[in-house]
């Protein structure tokens, strides 16, 4: 099969057509995230609402999970419900303003991220870019499930295929 040919089979399977799916599954991270670890968060400034259980932080933020590390400007953390003379913990991280997740040589960036402790999904939507070594795509909407390393990005997929040098 000739190059552009091969070019053109590969690229039809990745992309799709109006009839197909318009869905990516791929690795993501170098390593399976433990989502029992525990989540540091450095910012310039928090502020905390007792009243329902959320923290915001603002100006730099970076949130770092095991080899997992996600900065933003602004990530909203809202914390489960605790028994009585328990710590709460967090539920879910709320990232927006230009999110960037990397895993390890993964990256990814999009205009906001949704973080899910319990399960360890992290949905990514608005300008999606993922960076895999030389490669790039774009997309949507990018779901990432941290505990397998696998992402899945749905929404006007796009890669550039390069040919043999």
């Amino acid at each position: 099969m000739s190059l552009p040919a091969l070019i053109l089979v590969i690229g039809l399977s990745v992309h799709g057509t109006g009839a197909l799916s318009q869905t990516t599954n791929l690795a993501f991270g170098a390593i399976q995230q433990d989502t029992s670890l525990p989540v540091e968060v450095t910012a310039d400034s928090l502020s905390v609402s007792q009243q329902d259980g959320t923290a915001i932080f603002t100006g730099n933020v970076v949130i770092i999970q095991g080899e997992m590390r996600l900065a933003a400007p602004r990530v909203l953390v809202v914390y489960a419900e605790a028994a009585e003379g328990q710590q709460a913990r967090i539920a879910r991280l709320e990232a927006t303003g230009g999110v960037t997740l990397v895993s390890g040589a993964d990256a990814a960036e999009a205009e906001r991220a949704d973080y899910n402790v319990d399960d360890g999904q992290v949905i990514m939507t608005g300008n999606v870019l993922l960076t895999q070594g030389a490669s790039a795509l774009t997309s949507d909407l990018m779901r990432v499930n941290l505990e397998d390393g696998t992402a899945q990005m749905d929404g006007r997929v796009k890669t550039i295929l390069r040919g043999a040098d």
